[in-house]
């Protein structure tokens, strides 16, 4: 996975990047960047307006988000924020000269930390049940043809036990989160003061899927997750697991829902008055029903973390919007 997605010949390493195989919210309308920009200015009020503001963008793609973010801020924000966009793939051409390129976060900043679809393609492990009941590594080659490998033990048995239990029922599976676990208390722990945002599509411990969903992406369509570099190879994330004391979890719909993006119809009024506006309201109600619907964007999961901040933010608004 790790060869398949970062190697020399990697999926995020292609010219084309992510946006030509598949749409996140940051493509599906700049309702999103929008959100996220206010949520950076309501870290900015809770950290008293530092006079050196930082957006880490992490995993992010070709600049997109990070863009978008610097164009939505107000004025008494915009000049006191160093943009960071971390990704492994080069610089693309024409992006903001503002935008900061990195191929890992930076350390000791105060700020938003946001991760949007990151923890996806943070490589991990299959496993799966064999005919005897016992749980063991799922082993790929570069054509996709799967075998069953040794057991699983140490760590990786310990977080199976935790938080994705097996029953021994053969061929029921799971992906170990472990990696994705540390990878995210590593990226969360570049913050001085701030929030830490991840944003996936994710499951808790309640209801694993029995199969797992590890799939693969081409060109817009869903396709078997072949490792040879054609295609994204993604699972679905563990996003309790990767929860600190502290940190909240919520759906996209709840998130958004309190930093201001909601789908409801513009006035019919408006319409007879001014047909422009109203085209364009309209426009942004479909964009904002597309990020938050459910059965699809508005399900995607936050887990919301301060670092050594206290206050409302995202979270207690947002878990009074769930209520």
């Amino acid at each position: 996975m790790e060869a398949a997605l970062y190697g020399p010949e990697g999926f995020y390493l292609r010219p084309e990047g992510p946006a030509g195989h598949f749409r996140t919210s940051v493509h599906a309308s700049p309702l999103f960047a929008g959100a996220v920009a206010r949520l950076l200015c309501r870290v900015d009020e809770t950290l008293d307006h530092p006079d050196e503001l930082a957006f880490v963008d992490l995993g992010a793609g070709r600049g997109e988000l990070t863009a978008g973010v610097l164009a939505a801020l107000p004025a008494d924000v915009a000049p006191r924020t160093r943009a960071y966009a971390v990704e492994r793939a080069g610089r693309p051409a024409g992006l903001d000269p503002r935008v900061e390129w990195r191929d890992r976060p930076p350390a000791g900043v105060t700020g938003l930390l946001f991760a949007n679809e990151w923890l996806d393609n943070v490589p991990l492990d299959v496993v799966e049940v064999d005919p005897g009941g016992l749980v063991r590594h799922v082993l790929v080659r570069d054509d996709g043809t799967e075998s069953l490998g040794d057991p699983v033990a140490g760590a990786d048995a310990s977080w199976l036990a935790r938080w994705w239990p097996l029953a021994p029922e053969p061929g029921l599976r799971a992906e170990i989160g472990r990696p994705r676990d540390e990878a995210w208390a590593t990226a969360a722990g570049t913050l001085t003061r701030g929030l830490a945002v991840a944003v996936d599509y994710a499951h808790d411990r309640a209801a694993r899927p029995p199969f797992g969903t590890l799939t693969g992406f081409r060109a817009g369509r869903e396709t078997a997750p072949v490792p040879d570099g054609t295609c994204d190879i993604t699972a679905h994330v563990a996003l309790d697991a990767c929860a600190p004391p502290g940190a909240c979890l919520l759906t996209q719909r709840a998130a958004l829902h309190a930093l201001g993006v909601r789908g409801g119809r513009p006035p019919l009024s408006l319409a007879s008055t001014d047909p422009t506006a109203y085209v364009r309201a309209l426009t942004r109600a479909g964009e904002a029903a597309e990020l938050t619907a459910a059965g699809g964007l508005g399900d995607f999961g936050w887990l919301a973390q301060p670092v050594g901040i206290t206050g409302p933010l995202l979270v207690d608004v947002a878990d009074h919007e769930e209520q």
